[in-house]
């Protein structure tokens, strides 16, 4: 049975975007717009989109993202924690991308009765963050809209040769996560801290073949890895490391975790490990491999799909 009919909810959100997205992928490598317009480094598929600038060593990085009453909180989530939220997500995928966050621009959308109080106290969390990672918030967008939300669009500048978009896994590569898995159920989504620091310090000092971020839980985020390889992960299930309290399926599929997801040549592991400078813990989960492997991953977050 072909797409066309069907709703959003039976084909997902990957499809979706694949779909309505294929038109851009086929312009921008074999078309008119490399031609016309040759800033565009990297579009969709990543972390964040890449972009040319007029400095050859320096790349321009762009992510928008956004958070929905009912969707990504709730009417009783402290508002000062939805606005730490909505600019940690954005800044997690720079981190993801080798990058620092520069700039910020920020839409409101929300009814014309909701509460001063609120959204004052939301910019303030916004606020926090941006001056916690140094963004400059330089303008934005006000609109109604039937329920309340934000969208942030974070500008990024990376170094060319530390860049580290998902899709340049080796085979054999050794696949490893930051910090634990699990626990957005019980609020953990809105306190991370995104792993700016650690990232940067990666790509300084031992560059991942690969990096993202896990956003939608392991289970989501480990397959798109692979599609983008074209590769398949083997996984140590008992390695995977789990927040207190968590079970192994929680720790697959609650999402939200923010946490880095990055390959590196399984060589390096163990001088990785014993150069680590934080405290934050940092695993090995299995490798990477052309051979098929056996699929245990359960389903993560999709915006879409039926749970």
């Amino acid at each position: 049975m072909s797409r066309e009919g069907k709703t959003l909810q039976e084909i997902g959100e990957d499809a979706l975007i694949e779909r309505i997205t294929k038109s851009w992928n086929e312009t921008i490598k074999h078309g008119a717009t490399i031609e016309e317009n040759p800033w565009v480094v990297l579009g969709v598929g990543d972390d964040c989109a890449v972009l040319r600038t007029h400095n050859s060593h320096i790349f321009q990085l762009l992510k928008v993202d956004a958070v929905v009453e009912n969707v990504h909180f709730t009417a009783d989530t402290p508002p000062e924690r939805i606005g730490w939220k909505a600019m940690a997500r954005v800044v997690s995928d720079i981190a993801a991308m080798g990058g620092y966050p520069v700039s910020a621009l920020i839409t409101l959308g929300a009814q014309g009765t909701e509460s001063f109080d609120r959204i004052e106290k939301i910019y303030r969390g916004l606020n926090r963050c941006a001056r916690e990672f140094g963004i400059a918030l330089a303008g934005g967008e006000t609109t109604a809209a039937p329920s309340l939300f934000l969208s942030v669009t974070l500008t990024g500048l990376v170094e060319r040769n530390k860049a580290t978009p998902r899709c340049s896994a080796k085979e054999g590569d050794a696949i490893m996560v930051t910090g634990t898995l699990g626990g957005s159920s019980k609020g953990k989504h809105l306190s991370f801290t995104p792993r700016l620091a650690e990232a940067q310090w990666l790509v300084e000092h031992c560059k991942p073949n690969a990096m993202m971020d896990i956003s939608d839980g392991l289970a989501s985020d480990l397959p798109r890895l692979e599609r983008a390889n074209g590769m398949h992960a083997h996984v140590d299930f008992e390695a995977i490391p789990r927040t207190d309290g968590c079970t192994l399926e929680q720790a697959l599929c609650d999402g939200e975790d923010y946490e880095l997801l990055f390959t590196i040549p399984q060589r390096k592991v163990n001088a990785l490990k014993a150069d680590w400078p934080f405290r934050l813990p940092i695993t090995q989960i299995g490798h990477l491999s052309k051979k098929t492997a056996p699929k245990k991953f359960g389903n993560g977050f999709d915006h879409f799909l039926k749970p």
